[in-house]
């Protein structure tokens, strides 16, 4: 799910330690290095990766950016959807209606925002949604949000009355799979990266192994986001506790 990386559009919350054409930067090396994920988890399961992406007409601005083989599709918010489905619910669902229009059996719904994400996390969505049986599969953030929304069907339920962007969307998407019945899987927690505190846990968690985000580690290193982040004011370390995942 990605807006295009245009300046002043992408990473806002990031500008009191980047500038807009820097947060412009970083939103590019971000998607470059989660569909090169995706395309790796794609040689491990039956995996094909897509940038969902608004507004309509930006698909120029992708290209240069995103892995080989990556699909593109519209998720706009501009559908006709169930009464409670509104904003950045709307795109999601949107999403996951074309890709079923197109065959899938199981769509995985994934943020824009978090470049080391182990491609091994989405190999354990796809073998989840695979078991026999209706269900969905969350990655809940580490935040309260959530990183992966996997389904095996549209459930616009579940995408209804979500306090989206919000610390409580994990909570609310649980509590909405409960009140209809569908079987919930999760996998282990992430975390996205959205505000220069976790910012600076990216560019520790990526000090020694880039090799995970190879294009979001490389123009953090060039741009020396490590000290600029250290002198900036309220920037001392995130309460969130790192999650380790097997690789």
């Amino acid at each position: 799910m990605a807006k295009a990386p245009d300046a002043g559009r992408v990473k806002t919350r990031l500008l009191p330690v980047l500038r807009a054409e820097e947060a412009r930067a970083l939103s590019g090396c971000f998607l470059r290095d989660m569909t090169r994920m995706l395309a790796a988890a794609g040689r491990t399961a039956a995996i094909d990766g897509y940038i969902a992406f608004a507004p309509a007409g930006s698909e120029a601005g992708f290209a240069p950016i995103i892995a080989r083989g990556t699909g593109l599709l519209l998720a706009d918010g501009a559908i006709d959807a169930p009464a409670g489905v509104v904003g950045f619910g709307r795109c999601l669902l949107q999403a996951a209606r074309a890709l079923f229009a197109r065959g899938y059996g199981g769509v995985g719904l994934v943020n824009s925002d978090s470049p080391n994400l182990p491609a091994g996390l989405i190999a354990e969505a796809a073998r989840l949604l695979a078991q026999p049986g209706d269900r969905a599969v969350l990655g809940p953030a580490t935040d309260g949000g959530s990183y992966l929304l996997a389904l095996k069907a549209p459930h616009p339920e579940l995408f209804a009355a979500i306090d989206w962007s919000t610390e409580r969307v994990a909570a609310q998407t649980r509590a909405a799979a409960h009140r209809h019945g569908l079987a919930l899987a999760e996998i282990a927690p992430w975390y996205d990266v959205d505000d220069p505190v976790s910012l600076a846990r990216l560019v520790r968690d990526l000090d020694g192994g880039p090799d995970q985000a190879p294009s979001t580690a490389g123009w953090l290193r060039q741009n020396r986001i490590a000290a600029r982040l250290a002198g900036a004011e309220g920037v001392t370390g995130t309460t969130e506790r790192s999650t380790a995942v097997p690789r």
